[in-house]
């Protein structure tokens, strides 16, 4: 016994039931309200949402003898029927060009066209769906008939890829009214899919209904099918554990299941949880995409609350405990980390995705590697980790904040030394005394924890000429006078930026610029250079010498000329040093570096 797809069962018969395309069907009903049909229109957008039914309805209003006055079809005459179900009928006609997309078939269509249709008060329409897989001599043998089309001819072309008709005929665009249909949302498949099972008698919940839209990824046709799919397979109500199984959909309780291991740093428990994901016949790739939306889901939480997110009613309170438990900034790096895994479609094609997984699950359960570089400075200043009293629930919460938008740092561990008698052992590093975490940070303990490092070394006072010259001192004064700009010839501040200061013998600067630089030679004469040192010696407070020298120079300090992520890491670190004393020694002390 044969039997009708949702699909095409529930498919539309006015402009008015077509979901979503508000913006298409109500200016096609006005066209065909007022007379003011192109003769050739261009329908462009993601599969499944509605192009090839426009097209239908609008073959079937300009065909329907008993048109509304509003320009709706009446959906029941035999025309529309016939268009309706894609039936033949001597005045519409639909083509694949998937497989009729040659020069003959232009030809052919070409000819047929210059018919009139069947009745004087008829249309001829012609629907060309994947308009995009025509050659390009067949759109140009199509050029002249679409510009000067027969009377009572109307072309639609249906596209899920315009960019390539862009690409094989520019002129093609110029002559066709263009209409871009957009991606279904979430609530309107669920609303759809309601009302279809209430037309077969079914009833189902959120459970069921979301997953499906979810999966469909904005496409009707594709949620019908799926919903389909699902119906067939079970007797009576379907649940939600129904739609798991027969999709391969992995349940948000895992997902939040994952959370709880990530949040307890349970490092061992990431490969247990793999594990059972294999056993229990889940798909990986499926498991990476729906990971990617419950962490969107989750930050969405965090950030809003649960109602800006899309998740299940039973499920929300559940969501809210875990958004709690991590900072902004943490799940902004998890989404992050997830979007880079397969952002070349390695993941996609790689052999070793249990391997891929684990890696990237692992990482979110080391997260409590990092630390705001504010909470060092609060540290090495002697003061508290914990925030102030009057602090929101938020600071209190996650006094570490890593959604800051500062810079962290990651503490790397010192390197093994070799083993020395009791009383020569020194004291351990302080980064094997006190942790910083960036998840559930327990900020009294870590605060009491951090010893007090070594104290640098004085920096020497300005009035002291035999003190010897401080590096970071000199590039300060250096950045001062390029803001400045004293003493430094017009036109010269900005090739002079990205120099790079070094230490000679004595009191002697040397600055590195870019090679091939037009300043060189200049700077090479006494007179040019002195007023620039000058102002170097009075911001110093003592007699400097400058020596300008390209980059890459054997005499000078060797520096890398290609500018890689790892330079940038390591200059922007130099810079914050610079700023910051106590950073500098914190850098010193526990060997930090960069990471973002």
């Amino acid at each position: 016994m044969s039997r009708t797809a949702l699909a095409r069962t529930y498919r539309p018969r006015t402009f008015s039931e077509v979901a979503t395309q508000e913006h298409v069907s109500g200016t096609l009903r006005s066209a065909v309200q007022r007379g003011r049909v192109a003769h050739a229109y261009l329908f462009c957008g993601p599969r499944g949402v509605g192009k090839t039914t426009l097209a239908r309805v609008l073959a079937m209003a300009l065909n329907c003898p008993n048109r509304t006055p509003e320009g709706e079809p009446c959906g029941q005459c035999d025309s529309c029927q016939r268009i309706w179900a894609g039936k033949t009928s001597l005045d519409v006609v639909e083509i694949d060009a998937a497989s009729n997309r040659g020069v003959d078939d232009a030809r052919d269509l070409r000819e047929r066209a210059m018919y009139a249709p069947s009745e004087q008060d008829r249309f001829k329409v012609y629907i060309i769906d994947e308009a995009h897989m025509l050659t390009r001599e067949a759109w140009n043998a199509l050029l002249k008939i679409l510009e000067e089309p027969p009377p009572r001819v109307i072309f639609v072309f249906a596209t899920t890829e315009p960019q390539k008709i862009q690409q094989a005929a520019p002129p093609i665009l110029s002559r066709c009214q263009r209409f871009d249909f957009h991606r279904i949302g979430t609530a309107d498949l669920v609303r759809r899919m309601r009302q279809v099972l209430a037309g077969e008698g079914v009833d189902a919940g959120d459970d069921v209904l979301l997953p499906i839209a979810q999966k469909a990824d904005g496409g009707m046709r594709d949620a019908l099918s799926l919903l389909d799919q699902v119906l067939s397979f079970t007797e009576g109500v379907p649940s939600g554990g129904d739609v798991q199984r027969i999709l391969g959909l992995v349940g948000d309780e895992l997902f939040l299941e994952l959370m709880d291991v990530v949040s307890e740093r349970d490092h061992a428990g990431v490969f247990r949880f793999v594990g059972r994901l294999l056993h229990d016949g889940y798909d990986l790739a499926e498991f990476y995409r729906g990971l990617a939306d419950f962490l969107r889901a989750l930050l969405l939480v965090k950030l809003s609350g649960t109602a800006a997110a899309e998740i299940r009613e039973d499920l929300r309170d559940h969501y809210a405990v875990r958004a709690e438990r991590f900072a902004a900034g943490d799940l902004l790096r998890m989404l992050s980390q997830v979007a880079e895994l397969d952002s070349d479609g390695r993941f996609r094609k790689s052999g070793q995705q249990q391997i891929l997984i684990e890696l990237l699950l692992l990482r979110f359960s080391f997260l409590d590697r990092t630390v705001e570089i504010e909470e060092v400075l609060r540290a090495l200043g002697g003061t508290s980790s914990a925030p102030p009293p009057d602090a929101g629930p938020e600071a209190r919460r996650n006094p570490v904040n890593p959604g800051s938008g500062r810079p962290a740092v990651r503490e790397v561990p010192p390197p093994p030394t070799a083993p020395t008698s009791p009383s020569s052992q020194a004291p351990p590093p302080p980064s094997a005394a006190a942790e910083p975490r960036a998840i559930e940070p327990q900020a009294p303990r870590r605060a009491a924890a951090v010893p007090e490092p070594r104290q640098p070394a004085p920096a020497p006072s300005p009035h002291d000429e035999d003190a010897p010259l401080d590096l970071a001192q000199a590039r300060r004064a250096w950045r001062g006078v390029l803001e400045d700009g004293d003493g430094v010839p017009p036109g010269m501040r900005l090739v002079l930026r990205p120099a790079e200061l070094s230490l000679a013998a004595g009191d002697a600067i040397r600055i590195a610029v870019p090679p091939g630089s037009p300043i060189l030679e200049r700077l090479a004469e006494a007179s040019a250079r002195r007023p620039i040192e000058e102002a170097m010696g009075k911001r110093l407070r003592r007699k400097v010498s400058l020596t300008f020298t390209a980059l890459g120079d054997p005499t000078a300090d060797p520096s890398p000329l290609r500018i890689t992520a790892e330079t940038a890491r390591r200059d922007r670190l130099r810079r914050l040093t610079d700023e910051e004393p106590l950073l500098a020694a914190a850098v010193q002390e526990w060997d930090l570096e960069l990471i973002e």
